[in-house]
C-alpha cells in the first residue's frame, strides 16, 4: 500500500509546471493506452505539456533563423546582390536560348557578342512581323542586313531573374514586332548564356556595347530604349551616359520603374518581414549601397534629355506604383527634360496587369503611337 501512495504522490507532481523532456518521457509511458486507458486529467495534463514544449522549440527556431538572416547578410554583402540579380534564377527552365523558334519566334536570330574581351553575351535579334515570310531559314548576314529597313529599332532592357527568354518578355517581342519594331533583347553578363557575373556597372556596360553596336548599323533611324523593372535602372543610367556625351537617343520608356534600389528594396514584398526591424537600413540597405548597387533613377532624370514614357499598373506588388509615380514627378520637374515629352500611363487595378502584364492592353499600340508622334505599321 505505501508503495502504490508513493506512486499516487509522483503522479501528483506533474501539476502545475511545464514538462521538460524527461517529464515527457515518463508521460508517454503513464498515459499509453494500457496504463491510462480513460484519459485521466493527469494525461491531458501530459499532453498539452508536450504541445507546449513543441510549440515553444519551433518558436525558438523561427526566432534564431529570423535573427541569423540580417547578421549573414551584413556579414556576407555579396548574398544582398545575389537577392537584387537573382540572375541564378533561370525560368522558364530547360528552354535553348540558341533556339528562340522554340518560343514562338521563328523571325529571330540567336547570336553572341563580346562587350569586353573574356565576356560573351547572347542577343536575340526579332525583326518586324512584316518582314516574318523573307526572315525564315536566314543566316547571321540577312539578319545584320535587315537593319538597313525603314523600320525603327527597339532595345529592349529585361529584369531581374530570367532570361531573355521569359514568357512575358517573349510576349512582348511580338507585340513590338507586329508594330513594325525591329526588337534587339540580350542577357546581361552573368544571366542567362552569357558569361561573366553580375553587377550595375557591368549591366549598364553593356547595354551602351549593344547600343552602340545598332546604332552603327542603323544610321540615322530612330532608336528607342525599353526597360523594365530592374531594367529601368540600367536604362536610365544608359541614357544618362548618353545624355551627357551629347547623343540621346529618341526615347526612353520604363515599364514598372522604380525611383532607386533602397526605395525599391524597402518596399518590395521579402522586406515586409524586416520592413520595421530597427536597424533595417543598416543591416539590408547598406549591404545593396557596400556592392556598388544603386540603380539611382532618381537621379538619372535630372541628366536626362529625351522623350520619356513610364508604364505601371496600378496593382503592381513588386515594384510598387507609388514608387513609378514618384519617379515621373521627379521627371516631369527635371530641367534637363523641359521642352521634351514626359508622359505617364497608369493601368488600373482592375485589369490585372500586376508586374509584368502590360503587353496585354490592347491600348498598348495606341500610347506607343501617340507618344511617339508617328503612324506605326501594324501587321
Amino acid at each position: 500500500m505505501r508503495k502504490r501512495n508513493a506512486k499516487e504522490d509522483n503522479d501528483s507532481s506533474f501539476t502545475g509546471t511545464l514538462l521538460d523532456g524527461s517529464d515527457l518521457k515518463q508521460c508517454h509511458k503513464k498515459t499509453d493506452a494500457a496504463s491510462d486507458p480513460g484519459g485521466t486529467a493527469m494525461g491531458r495534463r501530459c499532453r498539452r505539456g508536450g504541445l507546449m514544449w513543441r510549440l515553444r522549440r519551433i518558436l525558438i527556431w523561427v526566432l534564431g533563423i529570423y535573427i541569423t538572416i540580417p547578421v549573414i547578410i551584413k556579414l556576407c554583402p555579396s548574398i544582398q546582390a545575389k537577392l537584387v540579380f537573382l540572375n541564378f534564377v533561370r525560368v522558364p527552365y530547360f528552354i535553348d536560348l540558341k533556339r528562340p523558334q522554340d518560343q514562338g519566334l521563328n523571325h529571330t536570330h540567336n547570336f553572341y557578342l563580346q562587350p569586353e574581351e573574356g565576356i560573351n553575351i547572347g542577343v536575340w535579334h526579332t525583326v518586324p512581323a512584316a518582314m516574318w515570310r523573307e526572315a525564315q531559314a536566314k543566316d547571321a548576314e540577312w539578319y545584320e542586313k535587315s537593319f538597313q529597313s525603314s523600320h525603327p529599332v527597339i532595345l529592349y532592357l529585361h529584369g531581374n531573374a530570367g532570361t531573355r527568354g521569359g514568357d512575358h518578355r517573349v510576349q512582348l517581342y511580338k507585340v513590338l514586332s507586329s508594330l513594325g519594331y525591329h526588337v534587339v533583347t540580350f542577357d546581361y553578363r552573368g544571366w542567362g548564356d552569357s558569361e561573366g557575373s553580375p553587377s550595375e556597372k557591368g549591366m549598364t556596360s553593356d547595354a551602351l556595347f549593344l547600343y552602340q553596336w545598332i546604332k552603327q548599323r542603323i544610321g540615322q533611324k530612330p532608336l528607342h530604349i525599353w526597360g523594365h523593372s530592374l531594367g529601368t535602372g540600367v536604362a536610365t543610367n544608359l541614357v544618362r551616359r548618353l545624355c551627357d556625351r551629347g547623343t540621346p537617343p529618341d526615347s526612353l520608356i520604363l515599364e514598372s520603374p522604380f525611383t532607386n534600389i533602397r526605395e525599391e528594396a524597402k518596399s518590395h514584398p521579402f522586406s515586409m518581414v524586416y520592413r520595421y526591424l530597427p536597424g533595417f537600413d543598416w543591416f539590408f540597405l547598406d549591404s545593396i549601397t557596400a556592392n556598388d548597387i544603386r540603380f539611382a533613377s532618381d537621379e538619372n532624370v535630372k541628366h536626362i534629355s529625351c522623350p520619356v514614357l513610364i508604364l505601371h499598373a496600378e496593382d503592381d506588388t513588386v515594384v510598387p506604383f507609388q514608387l513609378g509615380k514618384k519617379l515621373y514627378d521627379l521627371a516631369a520637374q527635371s530641367k534637363s527634360l523641359n521642352g521634351h515629352k514626359v508622359q505617364f500611363i497608369p493601368f488600373p487595378s482592375s485589369l490585372g496587369y500586376r508586374h509584368k502584364f502590360i503587353y496585354k492592353s490592347p491600348q498598348l499600340p495606341n500610347i506607343l503611337s501617340d507618344f511617339l508622334s508617328a503612324t506605326l505599321p501594324h501587321m
